[in-house]
């Protein structure tokens, strides 16, 4: 059975398949070849097209297109999930958060204000607000990007830039407001910020 809130203001392509016990609330719009397992729900405003959704999802006013999405996972609201990603289960991902082509494995905390792209994330990894994989073209090659890897137990502070090709080691803490260029080995702690500098009576 699935549970329709307003199936007057609900779009759903017949290509689609839906699970037991879903609930769809008004103004979500699903395309193409979807399929969503059991007991998910989709919350007003979501638009989701070509992608392969689990058990048990709750998603909050977001997008996602052609990925595929395990289950037990939170998203949004407003996360865009582009093409090509793959996630896994029990995953945290927040608000106005944005993924490209990415591997994200199980236990993951990304809440907020992120860019993820061509990245692949372990397990129980915590990515701060304002956190940017920073994903270069590979030679100038249109289309291909060099990849960031980030292994289990990772802590990511705010406003750190990851620029790739970088591998974050496990139980690795990047400390917030650095931008980190070379790879992270595991256990250890990366700080990459200028010193402090006040001019006083600087007007």
């Amino acid at each position: 059975m699935i549970k329709f809130i307003d199936e007057n203001n609900t779009y759903i392509e017949d290509t689609v398949k839906i699970g037991n016990n879903c609930t769809i609330y008004p103004n979500v719009f699903i395309e193409g070849n979807t399929i969503i397992g059991d007991n998910t729900t989709i919350y007003m405003g979501s638009y989701i097209k070509d992608s392969i959704i689990g058990k048990n999802n709750e998603i909050y006013t977001s997008y996602i297109i052609s990925s595929t999405i395990g289950d037990n996972n939170k998203i949004g609201p407003y996360a865009y999930i582009r093409e090509g990603n793959i996630i896994g289960n029990d995953n945290r991902l927040g608000s106005f958060v944005e993924f490209k082509e990415n591997e994200i494995g199980n236990g993951n905390k990304i809440p907020h204000l992120s860019y993820i792209g061509n990245a692949c994330v372990n397990d129980n990894v915590h990515i701060g607000c304002g956190v940017i994989t920073v994903n270069k073209k590979v030679d100038s090659k249109v289309g291909e990007r060099e990849k960031t890897i980030i292994l289990d137990n990772a802590f990511i502070g705010c406003n750190a830039n990851l620029l790739a090709p970088l591998k974050l080691g496990k139980n690795s803490v990047i400390a917030a407001g650095s931008t980190i260029t070379e790879d992270v080995p595991d256990n250890s702690l990366a700080v990459a910020r200028i010193k402090q500098t006040v001019k006083e009576n600087y007007h």
